[in-house]
């Protein structure tokens, strides 16, 4: 295969997740795999600007997820607590595996890392810290409370919404933004 032309990186503004009503800090991502014709698993690089964080802490019962760090600092934070990771430092999260992650950027510089996951077209997505499970059949989405009980989508207003929400639903690859929310966030417009 010939090299692969790269995209340039797609910048996602400060939102508000349409079922949890809580903020996800701006970022920016930029697609590898699909561009080589990758199917099994999604492949790309993700920006975090200082103070922004790459999603809500959760874990995937399907989904194995890993990342490389290339350039900054981040803070990853799990079940177990915080870890400091710096360019060479990786990290992996087995499918099925109950540790809530994300990373957080309190440096004052841009980090940068590759993101390498699963691609199941089912999974369950934990979020611990809001009491919130995503059962993902291909783009549909059901929501429930760790209980079982259903979960009402969230309204967004302006006063809790100020940047506009992105839509993806018509992207041809919608695991790019998957990584903020662990559960292809850019799927929940209708």
């Amino acid at each position: 295969m010939p090299k692969l032309a790269l995209h340039p990186f797609a910048e996602e503004p400060e939102t508000v997740h349409p079922v949890l009503g809580v903020p996800l800090h701006p970022y920016a991502h930029r697609i590898l795999g699909d561009l080589g014709g990758l199917s099994q698993f999604g492949v790309h690089i993700e920006r975090l600007p200082p103070g922004s964080t790459s999603s809500l802490r959760h874990w995937h019962g399907t989904e194995d997820e890993f990342i490389l760090m290339l350039s900054g600092e981040v803070i990853l934070h799990e079940n177990a607590g915080e870890t400091r990771l710096v360019a060479g430092d990786a990290a992996a999260w087995p499918a099925g595996m109950p540790n809530g992650h994300c990373l957080e950027n309190r440096s004052d510089a841009p980090a940068a890392y590759l993101t390498i996951g699963t691609r199941n077209r089912a999974d369950v997505i934990h979020y611990p810290d809001h009491d919130r499970i995503c059962h993902k059949d291909g783009s549909a989405r059901r929501w429930t409370r760790a209980d079982g009980s259903a979960v009402e989508r969230y309204v967004k207003t302006a006063e809790h919404n100020p940047a506009p929400a992105r839509t993806l639903a018509g992207a041809s690859t919608p695991s790019a933004s998957a990584r903020r929310t662990g559960d292809m966030k850019g799927q929940f417009d209708d």
